[in-house]
């Protein structure tokens, strides 16, 4: 069975830090490219992030650059995204995404910024 959890989300006060994670099963992790996409109430998924399939090329958002790192570890089948300096405006629930011939998609982690 093809599966992405994501894991990691939670409350964190503006400046804060999360690690966010997407367990993958069910497919050849190492073969896809994994992104990171985030969707805030009201508006557009968004890219927020990507890896390339062996982890050697990482791309970002303007928004999110020097705040968010990508990374992933094809042993443990695992993408991470280590999430910095936190903003109110990165509210929003955060989806890992796996891609090649086709799109697959976990079931988002929620993660809110608020004092």
């Amino acid at each position: 069975q093809v599966q992405l959890v994501e894991s990691g989300g939670g409350l964190v006060q503006p400046g804060g830090s999360l690690r966010l994670s997407c367990a993958a099963s069910g497919f050849t992790f190492s073969n896809y490219v994994m992104r990171w996409y985030r969707q805030a109430p009201g508006k557009e998924r968004e890219l927020v992030a990507g890896i390339t399939s062996g982890g050697s090329t990482t791309n970002y958002a303007d928004s999110v650059k020097g705040r968010f790192t990508i990374s992933r570890d094809n042993a443990k089948n695992t993408v991470y995204l280590q999430v910095n300096s936190l903003r109110p405006e990165d509210t929003a629930v955060y989806y890992c995404n796996a891609h090649r011939w086709i799109d697959l998609w976990g079931q988002g982690t929620q993660v809110t910024v608020s004092s």
